[in-house]
């Protein structure tokens, strides 16, 4: 083994434990297969009779492909590692047999490309489908298209590759949901299939002995279809009890033979390494790959670590090629963010391998680098120059650039650039070069905002794409639609437009999509390739401009290929994965481990660090001019207390004061800098709704900041529209000209202090350009109080309610079938947005969070795309775009989170891109006179003994006592009642509430101890007189 890398090894003691290192390390490695191999060379060989490759001793005849651009090519490096030639030659075994080959091993491109590289070997035609858990045996077998008004037959790959003898690749078993492949069970066994469309395929035994006996036109006439003998399936799958993932049905097990494809052995890994980092030093490079190895070993498996992306270290080290002065734990962090994905013992474990690899030099302080200058490269088309310092050295390198303009670094009005943002920029450019990324950060930390800085300094255009959870693959790559006559076509989604025209493809929130769904990206993200429903496939550049040399065609030949552009390139952004979650439902998102080791490979990863307290101040000072410095101090300083605490109490309250929800807080204290900052820090946490533990931590860190609560409850004066100005409390605002008069609502209201103060805050936020979120219990009046809030600013309103089925399309269009063709209706919200009227979303906590999480593209960028392939964009741009009109809000209303309300935590998921508003029962004193109105006959009396005792029985449900919150809406309707029926009894009435909880004993007891208390005598019996004492 020692003889292996002589130029590894120095002289001397360290020699010594050096060498046994290596021995430690490639034992456990190599003991997988023990190397009692011969060496197998490739070789091509011309003969008159046809070309012939060996490998070995094996040899394979050439047969001329018919469509030889369906050829992969280009995947097929110079050298060839032994073990590859091992695994190539093995499979090569397996074809002349006849067998269909299963390639199974970690996570990765290499059992992919091991594959690939054997069919450019041979020659085949490769038909490839990725499985994901929407794969339907139509995806498989036949599509049903319609061409003029009749429903045809498609082939599909698994057809298509049967009948003209091409290989079709699986990739991705274990995604596949239970029971969709053994349709393919009889085609692997006996080459044999029935199809939709009446036709058999049978295999081509069988079809030559009938041949004898029959002509070619009778098979026809009996739909009889010859199964090529060149037809193989080479399928690729993770092994699934280690892997997460669908289990190996065992008839389509028994199917395949099996091959074993590990990570290349440590000495063919190092030299690849070596060829890709000549500049670095042998022994930091082995010091990689030790690490690497160590951590894809058993023992670590068995901690619990997610296999390290060996496959990575390649893009890695093209890095560190170019700046060799990064700490080796600095790269590590990117290939392998441990310290977001693991928790505390997983962590220890890492840095124990680190250190024994001696890969800890990164806590000295990593390389302070900042981007000098971007340039457009010359020579080069689509790359730039980027001038980066670091440790004082310039390194000046090329990077794939946009085709807009450069903008130099800095320059933004919008973006303020802080220390550790300018790092982060500039070591994004250093990955740039060699993979996509991903930017962790929790929300609201400016992730977007950096990845918009990223793009506009390379000239890229940005196509953000908004995942949510139940995306489906189709939704990612293609969807149908039907054309005018009626025909179905595929419309490409924004991800294939942006790959074709070379934009920066933006994934926003890439930890909530469904593994499944996201394996469909791997060979986009690895390969640069994509194979469409439609039969399109996506090439990477080069290998486009390859065929077209090799086959001497021209564009319009190749119309199936599409090259994708050189610049492409995904960012994709998330929140950091919940570290140790089970399966509890972290803010709406799937709490689990989202990183995983299938993730770990497609991306480098860069962590957005929350900002510094100086930083923050800056961004603060420099965003919202004239905030009162003072009031800012204290809101940061009380920020970043609660963040650095570890309890989670205050971690929790410390998410709702984002960077967003901060700066958020000083736009609205630059205009109305009299406010008080418990207010606004109440506001944003949502103070009333919180748990009664959390809110009093709140309280404690306001009150060691002397941070006190001015509560004035002053008397508003109630809403006044003089010469065109509406005036609510101190703020006044003008009376919008509405064009549709009948939109705009009309309600009966009375005027009461508390809730004139809400719309008066209502206002304030509305003036600053906000989008509403109205959060309370149910009856407290969130409807009546916006629709009066909107009847007063004269605006009309688009009215949506949320519920359980509500999914992305039906919130953007609604399909309607006319003529036999599928019209698509603007829903209330796209009719919003053209016309700039106010959308009203109510029981917004009733829709599935995935689903409500689109409307913050359109609430952050203005940006969002419909199901029908419109866009609607915020300014005027492209075509088939439809421009937000500047009047456009949004006003939410959803009910507290939490028991017993039912609804989804819509607050926790989305409440920091809403300015946030509690609402509540009115005062006793308000709401005695609101009843007043409602109940003018009803005595004096009467209607004091309702307002106390719902006063004392709304307290109870905040402390707990009893579940259900009693409202105004309640109270309302027994006074009505009794406006109505003088006669009756107020017990008798006051059963229209509380019958529902007739049957729960305990409840039922309180409420009436609680009414009695008030005299109102309901449920009495014999045994609750009570006597006065003498």
């Amino acid at each position: 083994l020692i003889n292996m890398h002589p130029q590894i090894l120095c002289s001397g003691p360290a020699a010594a434990v050096a060498a046994r290192r290596v021995r430690n390390i490639l034992g456990a490695v190599l003991g997988r297969d023990g190397w009692m191999w011969r060496t197998h060379e490739v070789k091509l060989l011309n003969t008159s009779s046809g070309d012939t490759v060996k490998i070995g001793e094996i040899s394979y005849k050439l047969k001329t492909p018919k469509n030889p651009e369906l050829v992969p090519v280009k995947h097929i490096s110079d050298s060839l590692p032994q073990t590859v030639a091992q695994h190539l030659r093995w499979i090569m075994q397996k074809d002349l047999l006849g067998q269909d080959v299963f390639l199974i091993g970690p996570p990765g491109p290499l059992r992919r490309s091991i594959a690939m590289q054997y069919l450019e070997l041979t020659k085949r035609e490769v038909e490839y489908v990725a499985l994901s858990r929407d794969t339907t045996e139509t995806d498989l077998k036949q599509r049903r298209e319609i061409r003029s008004g009749t429903a045809f037959y498609i082939d599909q790959c698994a057809v298509r590759a049967a009948t003209q003898g091409r290989v079709l690749v699986l990739e991705g078993l274990e995604k596949a949901e239970r029971n969709v492949l053994p349709v393919l069970n009889n085609l692997l066994e006996n080459r044999e299939m029935q199809l939709e469309d009446g036709r058999f395929l049978m295999s081509s035994e069988r079809y030559d002995k009938l041949l004898q006996d029959h002509t070619k036109e009778e098979l026809d006439s009996w739909k009889i279809v010859r199964v090529s003998e060149d037809f193989r399936v080479i399928a690729l799958g993770l092994p699934v009890p280690k892997y997460k993932g669908n289990p190996l049905d065992p008839p389509l097990r028994s199917r395949f033979q099996a091959r074993d494809i590990y990570y290349l052995p440590f000495k063919d890994m190092l030299e690849l390494l070596y060829s890709a980092g000549p500049n670095i030093a042998a022994e930091r490079v082995s010091q990689l790959l030790s690490l690497a190895t160590t951590l894809c070993s058993l023992e670590s498996s068995s901690l619990g670590l997610p296999d390290f992306p060996v496959d990575n270290l390649i893009p890695a080290l093209h890095v560190l090629n170019s700046f060799p002065m990064l700490s080796s734990q600095q790269l590590v962090n990117r290939l392998y963010p441990y310290s977001s994905i693991l928790g505390k013992e997983g962590r220890t474990a890492v840095e124990g391998v680190l250190s024994r690899f001696e890969l800890l030099d990164g806590h000295r302080q990593a390389a302070a680098s900042a981007i000098l200058s971007v340039s457009k490269t010359t020579d080069v088309e689509g790359h730039a120059d980027v001038t980066l310092r670091m440790s004082d050295k310039d390194i000046t390198f090329q990077v794939p650039a946009g085709l807009k303009e450069l903008r130099p670094p800095n320059s933004s009005p919008t973006f303020i650039s802080t220390p550790s943002h300018s790092q982060l920029l500039s070591e994004m450019m250093q990955s740039h070069m060699a993979k996509d990324i991903c930017l962790i950060g929790a929300k609201g930390c400016g992730k977007s905002v950096i990845a918009r800085e990223f793009a506009e300094m390379l000239g890229y255009s940005i196509e953000p794409v908004m995942l949510y959870q139940d995306m489906t693959a189709r939704d990612l790559l293609q969807q149908r639609y039907t054309l005018p006559n009626g025909d179905t076509a595929w419309r490409p989604s924004p991800l294939v437009t942006a790959a074709i025209e070379g934009k920066l493809l933006l994934l926003d929130g890439i930890h909530r999509v469904n593994l499944g769904t996201l394996a469909v990206l791997s060979r986009l993200l690895h390969d640069r390739e994509l194979d469409l429903y439609d039969g399109t496939r996506l090439l990477r550049w080069d290998r486009y401009q390859t065929l077209k040399e090799q086959l001497q065609f021209t564009d319009e030949q190749l119309k199936e290929s599409v090259p994708i552009h050189p610049s492409f390139r995904v960012l994709a952004l998330a929140e950091p994965p919940v570290v140790g979650a089970g399966t509890s439902g972290g803010g709406g998102s799937r709490g689990q481990q989202w990183l995983g080791p299938e993730l770990l490979t497609m991306f480098l990863y860069h962590t957005v660090t929350p900002l510094a307290k100086a930083e923050e101040m800056g961004l603060i000072q420099g965003l919202t001019l004239n905030v009162p410095t003072e009031a800012a101090e204290q809101l940061l300083h009380l920020t970043h207390s609660l963040r650095s605490t570890n309890d989670p109490t205050a971690q929790s309250l410390a998410s709702s004061l984002s960077t967003r929800q901060l700066l958020r807080i000083c736009r609205r204290l630059s205009q109305y800098p009299e406010e008080s900052i418990a207010h606004a820090v109440n506001k944003a946490c949502l103070s009333r709704f919180l748990p009664s533990l959390a809110r009093a931590s709140l309280e404690k860190n306001l009150a060691n900041r002397s941070i006190r609560n001015i509560d004035v409850l002053s008397r508003v004066s109630p809403g006044s529209i003089k010469d065109g100005l509406l005036t609510i409390g101190k703020v006044s605002a003008p009376v919008y000209n509405a064009k549709e008069k009948m939109k705009i609502p009309d309600v009966l209201f009375y005027d009461n202090p508390q809730h004139m103060m809400v719309m008066e805050d209502m206002l304030k936020d509305f003036l600053l350009g906000e989008h509403l979120l109205l959060v309370g219990n149910q009856g407290v009046g969130k409807n009546k109080i916006v629709d009066r809030f909107l009847h007063l600013l004269n605006r009309p309103r688009e009215y949506l309610q949320l519920h359980r089925d509500t999914t992305v399309q039906t919130l953007t269009l609604q399909p309607s079938v006319r003529d036999g063709i599928i019209m698509y209706e603007d829903s209330p919200l796209v009719k919003a947005v053209k016309m700039g009227h106010i959308l009203v979303i109510d029981e917004a906590d009733k829709a599935p969070t995935n689903v409500t999480c689109i409307l913050k593209t359109l609430v952050e960028s203005g940006e969002m795309i419909l199901a029908d392939g419109r866009r609607i964009i915020s300014a005027n741009g492209r075509l088939n775009t439809i421009v937000m009109h500047p009047d456009f809000r949004m006003l939410v209303l959803a009910n507290r989170p939490g028991f017993p309300f039912l609804g989804n935590d819509f607050f926790g998921a989305l409440g920091d891109i809403f300015s946030c508003h509690a609402v509540d029962n009115p005062k006793p004193q308000a709401e005695l006179a609101m009843l007043k109105q409602y109940g003018p006959d009803v005595p004096d009396a009467t209607l004091q003994k309702l307002v106390a005792a719902f006063g004392e029985l709304r307290s109870m449900a905040d402390q707990g006592t009893i579940t259900y919150p009693y409202s105004t809406r309640e109270v309302v309707n027994i006074v009505k009642h009794l406006q109505k029926f003088p006669d009756e009894g107020l017990a008798n009435v006051v059963r229209n509430v509380f019958d529902f909880d007739s049957y729960n004993k305990d409840t039922r007891e309180v409420l009436i101890e609680a009414l009695h208390k008030h005299g109102i005598p309901i449920g009495a019996k014999p045994t609750s007189v009570n006597l006065a004492k003498e």
